[in-house]
């Protein structure tokens, strides 16, 4: 399977991430582009999208900066740069377990210049 990227724009910002080789990145790929309205939780940003799929077997809470998931209980797009509020020290912790399925290439952290309410969209790479 060749590398799939994508790129994410919110506010100002565009940044491209990676897709995995799980099933969860097959779906979010064949269901690009997406779009949607930016949720702020803590160094969290997530929104829904109309996909729909169960918590996989190796899905946690507990993820990395810069993680890239989808969020069965909300259908939601999970972007994931630093502390949430479920977290316990300094790394990232989903409200519940995600499915990740990729990773921001670049710096993660530019994320938090994104405001509550932004659009937001995500696209093949091009």
């Amino acid at each position: 399977m060749n590398e799939r990227s994508i790129t994410i724009n919110a506010d100002n910002l565009s940044i491209d991430a990676t897709l995995n080789e799980s099933d969860m990145a097959e779906q979010i790929w064949n269901s690009l582009p997406l779009s949607g309205t930016a949720n702020i939780w803590g160094d969290e940003i997530y929104f829904g999208i109309p996909v729909s799929t169960a918590e996989h077997p190796e899905a946690s809470d507990l993820v990395s900066s810069g993680d890239i998931a989808f969020w069965p209980p909300g259908n939601a797009f999970c972007i994931f740069f630093g502390r949430t509020p479920a977290s316990t020290d300094d790394q990232p912790r989903a409200a519940s377990a995600v499915n990740v399925f990729g990773h921001i290439n670049g710096d993660e952290k530019l994320f938090r210049g994104v405001r509550g309410g932004a659009d937001i969209s995500v696209v093949v790479k091009g």
